[in-house]
């Protein structure tokens, strides 16, 4: 598309895309800080609560109730929804708890080069050797992030779990991600209101197992009123607004375009750990680059070879 109206539309996309961006960059430091009062699984419980009653009233508006019926791919849908909306955030918070949002911020860029991986193993769509090459870069990169080439400096313990965690989390994310394309015939609105009602219940479910085991206790109110701020970031912007405007986005200017601007995540939360007063090692601004930098030749190259 060229002209004055191209280039509008094309503009409003990069501004959505990286507004989204920014959001997820952020909500790591603001998921970690909101820990100190609400743990991880009420917080992922909470964060989906408002979003799925605004897509539902957003889907009975637009589709009126027919699109609520439940058909055959309901069953798929629901499946799909705990898988992404449930397992996943509840994987990476709980993760998040043992660990530094960095790592989050560079296992979770990774998901497009492990979505390559995911759609050979499921689709038998091979990626071609210059894409393998820039995963196999990429997770080299990650595990410079994670482990600092330092074993002293490396996960043990609590936190090795906290990243395995987050890697099973990211993966169920990819799961998701694989099984989208496969729901031809219903709308995106639909598809992500049946998967995110389903991601809610699925919550509710781990919640109260896990707090009548014990293993977490609910917060007090004062817990969540201390907590609150962070959590309406993090519901409010983390999911609905950034959801938004990554489906704005990548309707103006197309997903492979908009994954260039995914790839400022982990330059977006290492940003904010630095004017918290954290100080990456060299090993670990090493590690991002290589990240960033896999992803974004695969994406120049994917872009060349269409």
């Amino acid at each position: 598309m060229s002209g004055p109206a191209g280039s509008t539309k094309a503009g409003g996309g990069a501004v959505f895309a990286f507004a989204a961006t920014l959001i997820w960059g952020i909500q790591f430091p603001v998921a970690k800080a909101s820990f100190a009062w609400v743990d991880a699984y009420h917080g992922t419980l909470f964060r989906y609560a408002a979003p799925t009653l605004i897509l539902l009233c957003a889907l009975l508006w637009r589709e009126g109730r027919g699109a609520l019926r439940m058909d055959r791919r309901a069953v798929q849908a629901g499946v799909l929804g705990l898988v992404g909306m449930c397992f996943s955030p509840a994987l990476v918070l709980g993760g998040l708890t043992f660990t530094r949002p960095e790592v989050v911020a560079v296992i979770v860029a990774t998901q497009p080069a492990t979505t390559a991986l995911g759609g050979w193993l499921v689709f038998g769509r091979r990626p071609g050797r210059f894409t393998l090459a820039c995963v196999a870069f990429a997770f080299i990169g990650a595990i410079t992030v994670i482990t600092r080439w330092n074993p002293a400096l490396a996960p043990s313990g609590m936190e090795l779990v906290g990243v395995l965690m987050i890697v099973g989390g990211s993966l169920c994310w990819v799961a998701y991600t694989l099984g989208n394309p496969t729901f031809v015939g219903w709308s995106p609105l639909r598809f992500t209101t049946f998967t995110v009602v389903a991601g809610a219940l699925g919550s509710c479910v781990l919640v109260t197992v896990l707090s009548s085991t014990g293993i977490v206790e609910p917060p007090s109110a004062s817990q969540w009123m201390s907590a609150l701020p962070h959590l309406l970031f993090l519901s409010l912007f983390g999911v609905l607004a950034s959801m938004i405007l990554w489906n704005l986005a990548t309707a103006r200017i197309g997903a492979l375009n908009a994954m260039l601007f995914a790839n400022l995540i982990p330059v977006v939360t290492f940003a904010i750990g630095f004017a918290q007063g954290y100080r990456p090692l060299p090993a670990e601004i090493v590690g991002a680059a290589m990240v960033i930098a896999a992803l974004i030749a695969n994406n120049l190259y994917l872009r060349m070879a269409r």
